[in-house]
């Protein structure tokens, strides 16, 4: 799994999208992204990051009509707008987003709620300067009540992308939290490790400036500023906001350099673009004294094994027992 690639000293700009959703429409949500990347791309943004879940929305403080033993009628019936407003990856929003990334010129990275059959997956998917969908990372643990409305993702879209400054990847929300996940990160010899997320917490500040420490890497953080009103009042379960306070997501947003010192941020109570730019020989440099895959790793005493297959919900076993394969519909191996 390790990749080697020479590290760069050049200077790329960055942008850190800290925004809203048009919650549960994909439609206006994705209209409003195309503005803030035409945005970031006119104050020379080359890498644009949008936060966790951004398309269609992050939907805190609902519970989809789910207690333990049961679900309602109109949790459903949310349920089911929230699955019509994500998205196929690839498909014609991909396609669209896709032609921003071209237009702009720029790497885009973004949190889509992905939908495959009946499961929705929450999903970063990112696009090169040319247009085209280069990489797809499935979370890999969904956190809390999440698990009751998103699928679990797998080894195979533990995937990096290269770009003229460095390796670039990352991990969502709370996958951040997980040691071995961000090891397969920096296996992988990531520089620019992005990590969109949901959480407005102060100890999230305190893991992204550890990450960056620990992975001696550029680290940018990218969340959404909510409030209550920006709820469509025709949710099924409106009613299970009224607990909630007006603001439902204070950001805090930031750019932290290899280091763990803050570049740009943190950003808290508003929308803003966050742009800097990154000295990537600053990567170099930091490396100098702990390289965490490299002279600072000790593979003789640690091991770390990844399972980066597919996993398929339907197996077929072959009769003299030497292989599983896929499914598809009819039964048959792919």
């Amino acid at each position: 799994m390790r990749r080697s690639a020479a590290l760069s000293r050049e200077t790329v700009r960055v942008a850190v999208v800290q925004a809203a959703s048009v919650i549960m429409d994909k439609r206006k949500t994705i209209a409003k992204a195309l503005k803030l990347i035409e945005e970031a791309a006119g104050r020379g943004a080359k890498i644009i990051l949008f936060p966790e879940a951004f398309i269609p929305c992050y939907p805190r403080g609902l519970t989809f009509g789910s207690v333990v033993g049961s679900r309602s009628p109109e949790g459903r019936k949310d349920w089911g707008r929230y699955y019509d407003n994500s998205v196929d990856v690839p498909g014609p929003e991909t396609e669209i987003l896709g032609q921003a990334a071209a237009a702009a010129g720029a790497y885009l990275a973004i949190g889509v709620m992905e939908r495959d059959g009946g499961t929705i997956y929450c999903t970063m998917v990112t696009f090169g300067p040319d247009g085209q969908l280069l990489a797809k990372h499935r979370k890999l643990k969904p956190t809390g009540s999440e698990r009751l409305i998103w699928g679990e993702g797998d080894g195979s879209t533990l995937s990096v992308v290269e770009t003229p400054w460095g390796i670039m990847g990352g991990l969502i929300c709370w996958e951040n939290y997980m040691p071995l996940a961000r090891s397969a990160m920096y296996a992988q010899g990531v520089s620019i490790y992005l990590a969109p997320t949901a959480d407005q917490r102060d100890g999230w500040q305190c893991s992204m400036r550890h990450i960056a420490l620990e992975g001696r890497c550029y680290v940018l953080s990218c969340n959404q500023f909510v409030t209550k009103d920006m709820y469509p009042r025709d949710l099924a379960c409106y009613k299970e906001l009224a607990a909630q306070p007006d603001l439902m997501c204070r950001g805090g947003s930031a750019i932290v350099d290899p280091l763990g010192n803050y570049v740009a941020g943190p950003v808290w109570n508003r929308e803003e673009i966050i742009v800097a730019d990154l000295d990537m020989g600053n990567v170099i440099d930091a490396r100098f004294d702990f390289d965490v895959v490299g002279h600072y790793a000790r593979p003789d005493v640690f091991t770390l094994m990844v399972d980066l297959e597919e996993k398929a919900g339907t197996m077929a076993y072959h009769d003299d027992g030497l292989a599983f394969e896929p499914c598809c519909g009819d039964g048959e191996p792919e």
